[in-house]
């Protein structure tokens, strides 16, 4: 009995270990990466912050997809990932911050970014991205967002696993995602014009 109970904490602990490595690698800053949609004078701008997620690009998709919404409606937007941000001007007209999923929380980068943003009363949009399982972490980043005083307009899931919308089996959930996310553009652009 003793030697089943050592080996199960041995395993325990094993798996704790490697849960542990792979947040890390997960949870790491990424790239730096910055780009421009609508670059017309005179239009309301916009800054979408992701930090890249170092398995799949999700998080680069959707940002794209939503500053492509933004744009369809007279926008001027700068897609950038928290490292690229730091070194930048990020006053705008509207922020949108998308945040993966690791452990059931938001990742440490766009919450961060979150914290040393200036957004009293400014008009921000949330996206919590995850394999399916982002309830919780999607509360966090909400709650983080208004903890800054800011005028949270939109809060969107959207997820690389779990169907994004049950009524398009047919299509890669990523792409349903993305398209979900362009019109999400679309939609904040209209409640703010």
């Amino acid at each position: 009995m003793k030697k089943i109970l050592i080996k199960s904490l041995k395993i325990l602990l094993w798996i704790a270990v490697i849960w542990g490595l792979l947040t890390l690698i997960a949870e790491l800053p990424g790239g730096s990466k910055i780009f421009d949609f609508g670059v017309e004078e005179n239009q309301p701008r916009a800054m979408v912050f992701y930090d890249p997620d170092p398995f799949y690009n999700l998080d680069e998709q959707v940002s794209k997809g939503v500053a492509e919404g933004l744009v369809e409606e007279g926008w001027q937007v700068k897609v950038a990932t928290v490292k690229a941000a730091k070194a930048m001007n990020v006053d705008a007209d509207l922020y949108v911050f998308c945040a993966n999923t690791y452990n059931w929380a938001p990742d440490w980068a766009v919450t961060g970014m979150i914290r040393r943003t200036d957004l009293a009363g400014k008009p921000v949009v949330a996206i919590t991205l995850g394999s399916g399982s982002t309830y919780r972490s999607k509360r966090i980043l909400e709650a983080r967002i208004q903890q800054k005083q800011a005028n949270l307009i939109d809060s969107e899931t959207y997820w690389l696993m779990r169907p994004n919308d049950e009524e398009r089996m047919d299509e890669r959930n990523v792409a349903v995602a993305v398209d979900m996310a362009h019109r999400l553009g679309r939609k904040v652009a209209g409640k703010l014009l």
